[in-house]
């Protein structure tokens, strides 16, 4: 069955599940049970409840003939294993980051986030039109997985500060819990990136284990409650302007799979990254104004504290680049396309964006 079908099935400018209607599946088809690993516990309702709706979406356009059973966080594998678990074989897929695999290869971590790099709507385009997905799943392929964008958080924030920051030298010695790419952005303004469990993060900031914590944004971040021990709420995220999850499927597996199962796996993970971003757009503007309301005291990094970790950012990326093919490879796509894509934001929305938001900041919307 061709993908135009499914889509077709799909009623223009929704995404629920219930809005799919299922086809009529040809009796040949075999009735399939897979299990798939997610990164996330689901206390993180909105990225462990993407991969229950992906499992739901094809149970629905299969006729109920393929069935994803879904696992949390540590339920069968730890979450920084997930990807792994998948192309081992010890799971058919996976729902996971894939800068959970950074200390493996950085190449990983260009298919969640890179630092000042594309936003949401900008890696959807590259993704989709600019060769994105092919490129990934070169990569991925050597890896023994084949990968679908299913989910995306937005912008991120850009995490709580016990104090101000106020200029690069507040950077030097900042135990920050942060990890992967950013983690080696900050280390050349001098801080001390940490790698700390989320369920840890809490209480490493109360006893002054560490000094800051990045995490998601506002709506994840509300439930931690971090703003009682850490109130300075920094924005923007430079390192995640964007930070796209992945359904990985075992390589193997997915060369069996009937071309119509494919199809349906690729239809309900598009729909999959389409609602997750609306989710966050819907929840995180109640989620802001509650833990400001809470005591959470919203600061902007300051435009030099940006430009020297943009300076370190090209650095970082420079080093990965010249001994790493694949990165380089994919980097290379990704900022050419970010050249020309943030010349149109500027003409093609900026200004409106930016009155709009002038009416809210006055009060008037």
């Amino acid at each position: 069955m061709k993908r135009r079908s499914f889509l077709a099935t799909i009623p223009a400018g929704t995404v629920a599940a219930a809005s799919i209607a299922a086809p009529a599946f040809a009796q040949s088809e075999p009735k399939l049970n897979w299990r798939m690993v997610s990164a996330y516990p689901k206390s993180l309702d909105a990225m462990y409840g993407a991969a229950v709706m992906l499992a739901d979406y094809v149970r629905k356009i299969t006729s109920g003939k393929f069935n994803i059973q879904v696992f949390a966080a540590g339920e069968l594998v730890p979450p920084f294993q997930s990807a792994d678990a998948t192309a081992n074989g010890t799971v058919e897929m996976s729902h996971t980051p894939p800068q959970y695999n950074w200390g493996k290869d950085p190449t990983w971590a260009l298919g969640s986030a890179a630092p000042f790099n594309l936003n949401t709507r900008q890696t959807n385009a590259w993704l989709y039109y600019g060769g994105g997905k092919d490129l990934l799943n070169e990569f991925y392929q050597k890896n023994g997985l084949y990968g679908i964008p299913c989910g995306n958080t937005g912008a991120q924030m850009g995490g709580w500060f016990r104090k101000e920051i106020n200029s690069v030298e507040d950077l030097k010695g900042l135990k920050l819990r942060v990890g992967g790419y950013v983690g080696k952005v900050l280390e050349k303004l001098g801080a001390v990136p940490q790698a700390i469990p989320g369920g840890e993060i809490y209480t490493s900031l109360e006893r002054g284990t560490i000094d800051a914590a990045e995490w998601i944004g506002p709506y994840d971040d509300e439930k931690l409650g971090l703003y009682k021990v850490a109130p300075y709420y920094y924005y923007p995220g430079w390192w995640e302007g964007q930070s796209l999850i992945y359904t990985f499927i075992n390589s193997d597996k997915w060369k069996e799979l009937p071309p119509s199962y494919q199809d349906a796996v690729k239809v309900a993970c598009e729909a999959v990254n389409s609602n997750v971003v609306a989710r966050y757009d819907y929840e995180n503007p109640t989620a802001l104004r509650k833990l400001v309301a809470n005591g959470a005291k919203l600061r902007l990094f300051n435009k030099k504290i940006l430009e020297a970790c943009w300076n370190a950012s090209n650095e970082v990326a420079a080093e990965l680049s010249s001994g790493n093919p694949s990165f380089k490879k994919i980097y290379d796509s990704q900022t050419a396309f970010r050249r020309d894509a943030y010349l149109w934001a500027q003409v093609g929305e900026f200004g409106y964006d930016n009155f709009m938001m002038g009416l809210q900041r006055e009060g008037k919307l």
